[in-house]
């Protein structure tokens, strides 16, 4: 079942956390709460059989220049021994229409690696497409 994550996730989310980004990224207080607290973040779950099966995070971003909120995924994940099952497929179109209903937004940016192929071909199929747009980063 694909639905928003709530503060009960944490310890799930956590492990699921430690699977996708490695140790030491954050700490189960922070998933809690980030959970609880900040409202410019929805984190879509799927759960089978009480089990969370893998996660997505959605960042709403606003700015003054522009009316609409810019919604954009940054992580998606699923177990390895749940996924080619269409999980990440149902919790981007979960995503989407969260998008439009809580926000009324218009476009959904995305970010994933460059050597993603499995991915990409995901997105693709869903009608994501390169932007014209280059993600750059800067250690400070």
């Amino acid at each position: 079942m694909i639905r928003l994550a709530t503060e009960t996730d944490a310890e799930a989310l956590e492990q699921l956390n430690i699977a996708f980004n490695g140790p030491g990224e954050t700490n189960l207080a922070h998933i809690r709460a980030s959970l609880r607290e900040n409202r410019q973040e929805a984190v879509v779950v799927d759960e089978e059989d009480g089990t969370l099966t893998g996660f997505l995070c959605l960042q709403i971003r606003r700015s003054f220049c522009y009316d609409a909120c810019v919604p954009e995924i940054t992580e998606l994940y699923v177990r390895p021994e749940y996924r080619r099952q269409g999980i990440a497929r149902r919790m981007l179109l979960f995503a989407e229409e969260h998008c439009q209903r809580q926000y009324s937004c218009q476009g959904l940016d995305l970010l994933t690696g460059d050597d993603n192929r499995i991915a990409q071909a995901v997105y693709r199929s869903l009608g994501y497409a390169p932007d014209g747009e280059l993600h750059l980063s800067k250690a400070l």
